[in-house]
């Protein structure tokens, strides 16, 4: 599911994984191997997460560098569900703020093993930028968050496989292993905690093509909308190399806007508002 889509909602459907209750995996748990019972969480988390249509978000981007130096930005976020499960979802990236960068739109066409398409608009240079499939690693505005980060992670990018349980703050998570599956990716593994009492995830650690831990996504201030999804408000990506973080906070978030497939096409990019 990957951190802006669902993260972007994006960001979050799948920069935000959900897992499914041990209530409901009780009864499983004993004829599942590990990857049986990750890949059933996933799948379930999939499934709740399902319908949502459209949305448009509003929010800030804080960059801050190891001396604590920020600078910020603002964005909306659009994203778009597909009906056909064989693709992945699509997503546009406004940013309105600072002037230097105004106008700037980022649109991606998620992919399941594919590379991902992803066009960038830069309004300076005029034109537009294909973002090439070996370059998806490389950091998306300047952020902590990657290109690749910016998709969204369908479930069939992924194997799986459940870890353990453990405490996460006052909760109890369970926390998955998550392998990507599609060529170019700039990660090994990534692993995820997800709160067994509100199946949320609470963090995410991606570690880099040296298996190396590369940076730590946290979650938090969650709300529900239509009274089915939840997406966190406030999602902070710390580089454990270099000590860079960026944070996201989101000041609007709405569904089932109206928006419709052509408004993500490459041919209105330069439009996008």
């Amino acid at each position: 599911m990957g951190v802006l889509k669902r993260m972007f909602e994006m960001m979050f459907k799948k920069l935000a994984f959900i897992g499914i209750s041990f209530f409901a995996l009780g009864n499983m748990a004993m004829a599942q191997s590990a990857e049986e019972k990750g890949l059933a969480i996933m799948v379930e988390a999939d499934k709740r997460d399902e319908g949502y249509g459209d949305s448009v978000g509003e929010l800030t981007m804080e960059l801050s560098n190891r001396q604590g130096q920020k600078s910020r930005r603002k964005l909306k976020i659009k994203s778009f569900e597909m009906a056909d499960t064989s693709v992945g979802d699509k997503s546009v990236v406004i940013f309105d703020q600072p002037r230097d960068i105004k106008g700037t739109v980022f649109l991606t066409h998620s992919k399941i093993l594919d590379s991902d398409d992803q066009w960038i608009f830069l309004p300076a240079l005029g034109r537009v930028k294909r973002i090439s499939s070996q370059n998806k690693s490389g950091p998306f505005m300047g952020s902590e968050f990657a290109y690749e980060d910016m998709s969204s992670r369908e479930v069939g990018k992924y194997s799986y496989k459940w870890l353990r349980d453990e405490p996460c703050g006052k909760m109890t998570c369970s926390v998955i292993e998550a392998v990507p599956l599609y060529k170019n990716s700039g990660y090994t593994r990534l692993i995820n905690w997800i709160d067994h009492e509100y199946l949320q995830a609470r963090k995410t650690e991606f570690y880099n093509r040296r298996g190396d831990l590369l940076k730590v996504l946290t979650l938090k201030g969650y709300h529900l909308y239509l009274d089915q999804y939840w997406r966190p408000g406030d999602l902070f990506m710390e580089n454990k190399m270099t000590g860079k973080t960026t944070r996201l906070k989101w000041s609007r978030f709405e569904f089932r806007k109206g928006l419709k497939e052509k408004d993500f096409s490459k041919a209105r990019i330069k439009t996008a508002k």
